[in-house]
Protein backbone atom coordinates (compact mmCIF):
# COMPACT_ATOMS: atom_id res chain seq x y z
CA UNK A 1 0.00 0.00 0.00
CA UNK A 2 1.53 3.36 -1.06
CA UNK A 3 1.73 6.13 1.84
CA UNK A 4 2.32 8.84 -0.08
CA UNK A 5 0.90 10.68 -3.30
CA UNK A 6 0.25 8.26 -6.19
CA UNK A 7 0.94 10.15 -9.47
CA UNK A 8 0.29 8.01 -12.93
CA UNK A 9 -1.20 9.62 -16.24
CA UNK A 10 -3.72 7.91 -18.14
CA UNK A 11 -2.67 5.41 -19.92
CA UNK A 12 -5.65 4.29 -21.99
CA UNK A 13 -4.80 0.89 -20.23
CA UNK A 14 -7.70 -1.40 -19.92
CA UNK A 15 -11.54 -1.34 -20.39
CA UNK A 16 -13.07 1.54 -17.73
CA UNK A 17 -16.24 2.16 -16.81
CA UNK A 18 -16.78 5.45 -14.85
CA UNK A 19 -19.42 4.49 -12.17
CA UNK A 20 -20.17 7.74 -10.92
CA UNK A 21 -19.61 11.70 -12.86
CA UNK A 22 -21.48 14.72 -13.41
CA UNK A 23 -21.23 15.52 -16.92
CA UNK A 24 -24.61 17.54 -17.13
CA UNK A 25 -24.87 21.35 -17.64
CA UNK A 26 -25.07 22.32 -14.05
CA UNK A 27 -21.69 20.60 -13.58
CA UNK A 28 -20.13 20.84 -16.47
CA UNK A 29 -17.28 23.94 -17.24
CA UNK A 30 -18.57 26.84 -19.43
CA UNK A 31 -15.59 25.56 -21.70
CA UNK A 32 -15.80 21.90 -21.55
CA UNK A 33 -18.47 20.23 -24.79
CA UNK A 34 -20.25 16.79 -23.10
CA UNK A 35 -19.73 14.69 -26.45
CA UNK A 36 -16.04 15.85 -26.39
CA UNK A 37 -15.42 14.83 -22.56
CA UNK A 38 -16.83 11.57 -23.71
CA UNK A 39 -14.36 11.09 -26.53
CA UNK A 40 -11.48 12.17 -24.75
CA UNK A 41 -12.75 9.85 -22.12
CA UNK A 42 -12.75 6.82 -24.76
CA UNK A 43 -9.08 7.75 -26.30
CA UNK A 44 -8.10 7.06 -22.04
CA UNK A 45 -9.86 3.74 -22.00
CA UNK A 46 -13.17 4.59 -20.65
CA UNK A 47 -16.05 2.20 -22.61
CA UNK A 48 -19.04 3.75 -20.28
CA UNK A 49 -20.39 6.32 -17.66
CA UNK A 50 -23.38 6.47 -15.58
CA UNK A 51 -23.95 10.23 -14.89
CA UNK A 52 -25.60 11.15 -11.53
CA UNK A 53 -28.38 13.64 -10.44
CA UNK A 54 -28.94 15.26 -7.01
CA UNK A 55 -31.97 16.94 -7.79
CA UNK A 56 -34.68 17.07 -10.07
CA UNK A 57 -33.15 19.39 -12.52
CA UNK A 58 -29.85 17.63 -12.10
CA UNK A 59 -31.81 14.79 -12.42
CA UNK A 60 -33.75 15.71 -15.41
CA UNK A 61 -30.28 16.77 -17.28
CA UNK A 62 -28.29 13.36 -16.83
CA UNK A 63 -31.10 12.21 -18.17
CA UNK A 64 -30.94 14.19 -21.11
CA UNK A 65 -27.26 13.49 -21.42
CA UNK A 66 -27.73 9.73 -21.45
CA UNK A 67 -30.06 9.92 -24.51
CA UNK A 68 -27.65 12.67 -26.44
CA UNK A 69 -24.61 10.58 -25.83
CA UNK A 70 -26.47 7.51 -26.99
CA UNK A 71 -27.84 8.83 -29.82
CA UNK A 72 -24.24 9.94 -31.03
CA UNK A 73 -23.35 6.39 -30.56
CA UNK A 74 -25.77 5.31 -32.70
CA UNK A 75 -25.28 8.08 -34.98
CA UNK A 76 -22.03 7.44 -35.44
CA UNK A 77 -20.53 10.60 -34.86
CA UNK A 78 -16.60 10.59 -34.43
CA UNK A 79 -17.07 12.20 -30.79
CA UNK A 80 -18.93 9.13 -29.31
CA UNK A 81 -17.89 5.71 -30.24
CA UNK A 82 -19.94 3.04 -31.43
CA UNK A 83 -21.12 1.18 -28.34
CA UNK A 84 -20.44 4.08 -25.67
CA UNK A 85 -22.48 2.93 -22.63
CA UNK A 86 -23.91 5.81 -21.10
CA UNK A 87 -26.51 5.50 -18.33
CA UNK A 88 -28.19 8.01 -15.48
CA UNK A 89 -29.18 8.44 -11.98
CA UNK A 90 -32.06 10.23 -10.38
CA UNK A 91 -31.83 11.68 -6.30
CA UNK A 92 -31.90 14.40 -4.42
CA UNK A 93 -29.00 14.90 -2.63
CA UNK A 94 -28.66 15.72 1.31
CA UNK A 95 -27.41 19.10 0.82
CA UNK A 96 -30.74 19.47 -1.26
CA UNK A 97 -33.01 17.38 1.27
CA UNK A 98 -35.09 20.22 2.12
CA UNK A 99 -36.32 20.59 -1.50
CA UNK A 100 -38.76 17.26 -0.62
CA UNK A 101 -38.63 13.94 -2.87
CA UNK A 102 -41.52 14.73 -4.98
CA UNK A 103 -40.27 16.16 -7.71
CA UNK A 104 -37.32 13.71 -8.09
CA UNK A 105 -39.88 10.78 -8.20
CA UNK A 106 -41.84 12.90 -11.05
CA UNK A 107 -38.76 12.51 -12.63
CA UNK A 108 -37.79 9.06 -12.53
CA UNK A 109 -41.42 7.74 -13.35
CA UNK A 110 -41.05 10.24 -16.33
CA UNK A 111 -37.57 9.14 -17.31
CA UNK A 112 -38.28 5.45 -16.68
CA UNK A 113 -42.01 5.37 -19.01
CA UNK A 114 -39.92 7.41 -21.84
CA UNK A 115 -37.05 5.62 -21.88
CA UNK A 116 -36.64 2.16 -20.04
CA UNK A 117 -33.52 1.34 -18.77
CA UNK A 118 -31.54 5.00 -18.94
CA UNK A 119 -32.18 5.79 -14.86
CA UNK A 120 -30.48 2.86 -13.12
CA UNK A 121 -30.02 4.04 -9.86
CA UNK A 122 -31.46 6.27 -7.04
CA UNK A 123 -29.37 9.09 -5.60
CA UNK A 124 -26.62 10.01 -4.92
CA UNK A 125 -28.24 10.10 -1.75
CA UNK A 126 -27.58 10.18 1.91
CA UNK A 127 -25.80 12.12 4.99
CA UNK A 128 -23.70 14.69 4.65
CA UNK A 129 -23.13 16.28 8.38
CA UNK A 130 -19.97 18.09 7.04
CA UNK A 131 -21.78 20.97 5.72
CA UNK A 132 -25.17 20.35 7.28
CA UNK A 133 -26.25 22.17 4.28
CA UNK A 134 -30.00 20.79 5.01
CA UNK A 135 -31.35 20.18 8.79
CA UNK A 136 -30.20 16.28 9.84
CA UNK A 137 -33.62 15.19 10.59
CA UNK A 138 -34.50 16.38 7.27
CA UNK A 139 -31.69 14.47 6.12
CA UNK A 140 -32.74 11.60 7.27
CA UNK A 141 -36.11 11.06 6.35
CA UNK A 142 -35.20 11.96 2.72
CA UNK A 143 -32.69 9.44 3.01
CA UNK A 144 -34.69 6.78 4.19
CA UNK A 145 -37.57 7.99 1.51
CA UNK A 146 -34.87 7.29 -0.89
CA UNK A 147 -33.58 3.69 0.17
CA UNK A 148 -37.32 2.75 0.26
CA UNK A 149 -37.88 4.17 -3.58
CA UNK A 150 -34.79 2.44 -4.82
CA UNK A 151 -36.33 -0.96 -3.25
CA UNK A 152 -40.13 -0.54 -4.70
CA UNK A 153 -38.15 0.56 -7.98
CA UNK A 154 -35.92 -2.11 -8.21
CA UNK A 155 -33.17 0.27 -8.70
CA UNK A 156 -29.58 0.26 -7.38
CA UNK A 157 -28.96 2.78 -4.17
CA UNK A 158 -25.91 5.36 -4.69
CA UNK A 159 -25.41 6.53 -1.04
CA UNK A 160 -23.29 9.29 -0.16
CA UNK A 161 -22.26 9.88 3.19
CA UNK A 162 -19.94 11.95 4.80
CA UNK A 163 -19.28 12.46 8.90
CA UNK A 164 -22.09 10.45 9.23
CA UNK A 165 -21.62 6.89 8.94
CA UNK A 166 -23.32 5.83 11.97
CA UNK A 167 -26.94 7.53 10.63
CA UNK A 168 -26.47 6.49 7.58
CA UNK A 169 -25.73 2.69 8.34
CA UNK A 170 -28.20 2.80 11.13
CA UNK A 171 -30.77 3.90 8.24
CA UNK A 172 -29.87 1.33 5.73
CA UNK A 173 -29.90 -1.93 8.32
CA UNK A 174 -33.70 -0.22 9.70
CA UNK A 175 -35.73 -1.82 6.94
CA UNK A 176 -35.66 -3.38 3.54
CA UNK A 177 -33.48 -2.37 1.44
CA UNK A 178 -32.59 -2.10 -1.84
CA UNK A 179 -30.84 -5.71 -3.38
CA UNK A 180 -27.68 -3.41 -5.05
CA UNK A 181 -26.20 -0.49 -2.68
CA UNK A 182 -23.38 1.66 -3.63
CA UNK A 183 -21.38 3.68 -1.63
CA UNK A 184 -20.04 6.49 -3.55
CA UNK A 185 -16.69 8.08 -3.46
CA UNK A 186 -15.55 6.15 -0.47
CA UNK A 187 -13.84 8.02 2.62
CA UNK A 188 -13.64 5.94 5.38
CA UNK A 189 -11.67 4.06 6.93
CA UNK A 190 -11.21 -0.08 6.96
CA UNK A 191 -13.95 -0.33 9.96
CA UNK A 192 -16.47 1.35 7.81
CA UNK A 193 -15.70 -0.68 4.64
CA UNK A 194 -16.13 -3.72 6.80
CA UNK A 195 -19.42 -2.58 8.11
CA UNK A 196 -20.59 -1.66 4.84
CA UNK A 197 -19.22 -4.67 3.13
CA UNK A 198 -21.48 -7.01 5.87
CA UNK A 199 -24.66 -4.82 4.06
CA UNK A 200 -23.56 -6.48 0.75
CA UNK A 201 -22.91 -3.16 -0.47
CA UNK A 202 -20.13 -2.34 -3.41
CA UNK A 203 -17.69 0.39 -2.90
CA UNK A 204 -16.81 2.94 -5.41
CA UNK A 205 -13.28 4.77 -4.83
CA UNK A 206 -12.58 8.32 -6.29
CA UNK A 207 -9.31 10.49 -7.29
CA UNK A 208 -8.97 10.46 -3.15
CA UNK A 209 -7.27 7.61 -3.12
CA UNK A 210 -4.27 9.41 -4.55
CA UNK A 211 -3.82 11.55 -2.27
CA UNK A 212 -1.53 11.82 0.36
CA UNK A 213 -3.35 12.25 3.86
CA UNK A 214 -5.57 9.43 2.33
CA UNK A 215 -4.16 6.47 4.23
CA UNK A 216 -6.95 5.08 5.59
CA UNK A 217 -9.08 5.59 2.12
CA UNK A 218 -6.29 3.67 0.89
CA UNK A 219 -6.31 0.44 3.20
CA UNK A 220 -10.07 0.78 2.89
CA UNK A 221 -9.40 -0.24 -1.32
CA UNK A 222 -6.42 -2.76 -0.02
CA UNK A 223 -9.26 -4.78 1.79
CA UNK A 224 -12.52 -4.67 -0.31
CA UNK A 225 -12.89 -7.44 -2.40
CA UNK A 226 -12.37 -7.26 -6.23
CA UNK A 227 -15.63 -8.04 -7.32
CA UNK A 228 -16.97 -5.47 -4.68
CA UNK A 229 -14.59 -2.38 -5.92
CA UNK A 230 -15.27 -0.15 -8.68
CA UNK A 231 -13.52 3.39 -9.81
CA UNK A 232 -15.01 6.37 -10.08
CA UNK A 233 -14.21 10.07 -10.71
CA UNK A 234 -16.83 12.05 -9.71
CA UNK A 235 -15.94 14.66 -11.63
CA UNK A 236 -15.85 17.68 -11.95
CA UNK A 237 -14.86 17.51 -8.57
CA UNK A 238 -11.96 15.75 -7.07
CA UNK A 239 -9.47 15.42 -9.52
CA UNK A 240 -6.64 13.13 -8.94
CA UNK A 241 -2.66 13.74 -8.37
CA UNK A 242 -1.13 15.09 -10.45
CA UNK A 243 -4.10 16.43 -11.35
CA UNK A 244 -5.56 18.16 -8.50
CA UNK A 245 -6.68 22.09 -8.96
CA UNK A 246 -8.52 20.65 -12.53
CA UNK A 247 -11.56 20.31 -13.47
CA UNK A 248 -12.14 16.54 -13.00
CA UNK A 249 -13.62 14.78 -15.90
CA UNK A 250 -14.55 11.18 -16.96
CA UNK A 251 -10.93 10.39 -19.09
CA UNK A 252 -9.16 10.51 -15.58
CA UNK A 253 -10.88 7.18 -14.57
CA UNK A 254 -8.34 5.31 -15.37
CA UNK A 255 -5.70 7.38 -13.15
CA UNK A 256 -8.18 6.57 -10.25
CA UNK A 257 -8.36 2.79 -11.74
CA UNK A 258 -4.44 2.63 -11.94
CA UNK A 259 -3.80 4.27 -8.39
CA UNK A 260 -6.16 1.60 -6.99
CA UNK A 261 -4.43 -1.31 -8.50
CA UNK A 262 -0.74 0.01 -7.06
CA UNK A 263 -2.70 -0.24 -3.55
CA UNK A 264 -3.89 -3.83 -4.25
CA UNK A 265 -0.84 -4.70 -6.15
CA UNK A 266 -2.77 -5.50 -8.88
CA UNK A 267 -1.89 -5.37 -12.73
CA UNK A 268 -4.16 -2.29 -14.14
CA UNK A 269 -5.81 -4.58 -16.74
CA UNK A 270 -7.16 -6.64 -14.25
CA UNK A 271 -8.69 -3.97 -12.06
CA UNK A 272 -10.12 -2.61 -15.23
CA UNK A 273 -11.87 -5.74 -15.81
CA UNK A 274 -12.89 -6.62 -12.41
CA UNK A 275 -14.67 -3.06 -11.41
CA UNK A 276 -16.36 -3.09 -14.99
CA UNK A 277 -17.70 -6.40 -14.07
CA UNK A 278 -18.38 -5.02 -10.36
CA UNK A 279 -19.81 -1.81 -11.80
CA UNK A 280 -22.31 -3.82 -14.34
CA UNK A 281 -23.20 -6.15 -11.40
CA UNK A 282 -23.65 -3.09 -9.06
CA UNK A 283 -25.62 -1.10 -11.75
CA UNK A 284 -27.23 -4.52 -12.96
CA UNK A 285 -26.23 -3.33 -16.41
CA UNK A 286 -26.23 -5.52 -19.57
Amino acid sequence: MTPSDVSVEPTGVGRWIDSHCHLQDTYRPDDVDALRAVSEAADAGVVGLVCVGTDAHTSRQAVDLVDQVRTAARSGQAAVPAGFGAWATVGLHPHDASKGLGEVEKVLLEAVGRAPGVVVAVGECGLDYHYDHSPRPVQREMFAAQVDLARRSGLTLVVHTRDAWDDALDILRSGPRPERIVLHCFTGGPEQARRCLELDAFLSFSGIVTFKSADDVRAAAALCPIDRLLVETDAPFLAPVPHRGESNRPALVSVVGEAVAAVKSMNAEDLAASSMAATRRAFALP
